[in-house]
């Protein structure tokens, strides 16, 4: 039976892929090092559980508002006024099945077939299959090393057709850990403001920066910023509730109905037992961010450390995130047990069969001649997997 072009042309997530296998080792009883994963290795805290037990108990099992219930669109209006400086009414906020149903349904909401969106490489591997299968074309715009893997505004200029619908800015960013300032992005603003193109605006790292660095939302740099802007966050990283698949979208009000009608005929509502617990994180203390911020920025300075220590791998100190982004191109043409390194892919290949250690190629990020490293695991596994590392590389004639 035929399959439509679209699915054809979607390709599956290579990360979860790789974090699977890499599970599927460890119950063969292989001692596994994970540096895959895309999510905090920490639980969610206690009181975030309570309240959705709570929830349980008191039978908030039906169906609730398709945006979400009144209460946590307006949580999440109070966050963003207090932490972005933004004021978002509720009815511009719609609350959706984690933060890649928020991106999948914001595609589905702006795009007409055919229409572009920019994304500079590197990006997160989903953001070029979302915008196709909103029948979009993704326009990839690569950067490079010396500007931190950082988008330009003459890039983005130069990358404008008169079908360019959108861009995307990722900041922190997955997979580098770059962090854009105010400046940057008052740049890149401009040049959609001239061009009256949409900015598709991925936060979901927002409380994850360290040495000081500061998140700013695009949208807080003036009007004319806010009005064309889609702000994409959620629960999953901050909090620690990648499972509980809770993300948002604050819009201007015409697209954020859009985006609800959608989500009327796919999902209906989001998980309503999620959304009380959600409403629990944020109205909760920052304590636990705080917490798990000093926690992941320890881990990144220690692997930061030992991986610049290591030769032939190419490593940005990120600014925020949970990503070591590391460039193998001087591995290229060294050989393990006879097999070659020709891209990053191959490096990686020989950790995963002969060291047991887990890392993300980043082909499907724009960037075969990478590869991504997570620091959301424990000290002990990333002590245990650097030492590999190291071995392999050491290794490689």
């Amino acid at each position: 039976m035929k399959i439509s072009k679209m699915a054809l042309g979607i390709t599956p997530s290579s990360t979860l892929a790789i974090t699977a296998k890499a599970k599927e080792m460890k119950a063969e009883g292989i001692d596994v090092v994970g540096f895959g994963a895309g999510e905090p290795d920490l639980d969610t805290p206690d009181y975030i559980k309570d309240a959705a037990i709570t929830a349980i108990n008191e039978g908030f099992t039906k169906y609730t508002p398709v945006p979400g219930i009144l209460p946590l669109r307006e949580a999440i209006s109070k966050k963003l006024l207090e932490d972005n400086n933004l004021s978002y009414k509720p009815t511009q906020i719609v609350v959706n099945n984690g933060a890649k149903h928020s991106l999948t349904n914001t595609f589905m909401a702006i795009l007409d077939p055919g229409d572009e969106v920019i994304i500079s490489a590197p990006y997160w591997l989903s953001y070029p299959q979302m915008v196709k299968m909103a029948h979009g074309n993704p326009c990839i715009v690569e950067t490079k090393r010396e500007n931190s893997y950082k988008l330009t505004p003459e890039e983005f200029e130069n990358a404008i057709t008169d079908k360019t619908r959108a861009i995307i800015i990722n900041s922190p960013s997955n997979p580098t850990g770059v962090v854009y300032t105010e400046d940057e992005l008052r740049e890149l603003g401009k040049i959609a403001i001239k061009h009256d193109i949409y900015i598709v605006s991925d936060e979901i790292y927002e409380y994850l920066v360290y040495d000081g660095t500061k998140h700013i939302s695009i949208a807080s740099l003036g009007q004319e910023y806010y009005d064309r802007t889609i702000i994409i966050n959620g629960l999953s990283k901050s909090y620690s509730m990648t499972g509980w698949r809770i993300g948002y979208v604050a819009a201007p009000e015409n697209v954020a109905k859009a985006i609800s009608s959608i989500q009327s005929h796919a999902t209906s509502n989001p998980n309503s037992i999620s959304q009380k617990a959600s409403l629990a994180a944020l109205n909760g203390d920052k304590t636990f961010i705080n917490e798990m911020r000093e926690i992941f920025s320890k881990r990144r300075d220690y692997m930061c450390g030992r991986l610049n220590n290591i030769e032939g791998l190419d490593v940005i100190k990120p600014q925020g995130a949970f990503y070591c982004f590391i460039n193998t191109e001087k591995l290229n043409g060294k050989k393990f047990n006879g097999k070659e390194i020709n891209e990053a892919k191959d490096f990686a290949d020989i950790l995963l069969e002969d060291f047991s250690v887990v890392v993300i190629p980043c082909a499907d990020f724009g960037t075969p001649e990478c590869i991504r490293l997570a620091y959301a695991i424990s000290m002990e596994d990333i002590e245990k997997g650097l030492d590999r590392i190291e071995e392999c590389v050491n290794s490689l004639e």
